[in-house]
């Protein structure tokens, strides 16, 4: 496809030091290779990072020049508190989120940019497709509803929104109190804010995003730790009035559930169950 002139979108990566380069490297050059190329790409560094990260970072500068923009931080503060540091930086009013080790399809952007040049949305995300680490074998497709009201519906028992897809508008997302401390569901509980202030959202119906899960996705969604952060959430939603007792009831049994079962057994149901295959 051809390029166009830059558009005055912001895109939005954070990084640390865990992270692949080469993971890095492909993910930040899906978006220099957009048909429509961003005016302002924040990278927000989550603590030291890596020689190699850094190395990465600087190849990428030449190729971006002044429309990258690398913020770093002395200490890792966790994800919500890099994203929500990024969103204030961003100097234009539509973000695109991108993660550090996914792969955006070269007309993501575009597509997005129509949607809010033709809809009144507040926030357009779209379908992914899960392959495994090396992004050899597609391990499913995660879609997610389109409509507005389809989309607020199905968030009282799943996360509607891809976060890797998404783009957003940065007032919208400051006036719901920006990405705020909820481990493991920082995105969810911001889409949930702002569907309480009446944004509009909108899910484009094809998969836009190429995305690295499989099992290693799959051991973070286990254990201890996701178990008292999901129940957290779960609380808070309740709290706010945005599910009921039932609904609550239901959701951490599920997920409970979902997170105590062996890592094969949650691979299994993620397959059959809840991703359909491409």
């Amino acid at each position: 496809m051809q390029r166009s002139t830059a558009g005055e979108y912001s895109v939005l990566m954070s990084v640390y030091a865990k992270e692949n380069p080469d993971f890095l490297r492909q993910s930040m050059q899906s978006i220099y290779d957009q048909t429509v190329p961003t005016n302002d790409f924040v990278l927000v560094c989550d603590g030291l990072l890596t020689v190699e990260l850094d190395k990465v970072i600087e190849e990428m500068q030449e190729k971006f020049g002044k429309r990258l923009r690398v913020l770093r931080q002395g200490e890792n503060r966790g994800l919500g508190a890099s994203l929500g540091l990024g969103v204030k930086k961003c100097k234009n009013e539509l973000i695109a989120r991108m993660d550090a080790d996914d792969v955006a399809r070269e007309d993501r952007i575009e597509k997005q940019l129509e949607m809010f040049k033709n809809g009144d949305f507040d926030v357009v995300g779209s379908n992914i497709v899960e392959y495994d680490e090396g992004m050899k074998e597609i391990f499913g497709v995660r879609s997610v509803p389109e409509g507005d009201e389809d989309i607020k519906e199905y968030a009282k028992r799943r996360n509607p929104i891809n976060h890797m897809s998404v783009c957003y508008r940065k007032s919208k997302v400051i006036e719901a109190g920006n990405y705020q401390d909820m481990p493991g569901f920082e995105d969810y509980y911001l889409w949930v804010r702002m569907m309480r202030r009446k944004c509009k959202f909108y899910n484009v119906q094809s998969s836009l995003v190429k995305v690295r899960g499989g099992t290693s996705m799959m051991k973070r969604r286990g254990g201890k730790n996701y178990s008292s952060w999901m129940r957290k959430f779960e609380k808070e939603l309740k709290k706010m009035g945005f599910i009921s007792f039932m609904e609550y009831c239901g959701n951490v049994v599920v997920r409970a559930l979902s997170s105590a079962v062996p890592l094969s057994v949650r691979n299994g149901l993620y397959r059959r169950i809840l991703r359909r295959r491409a």
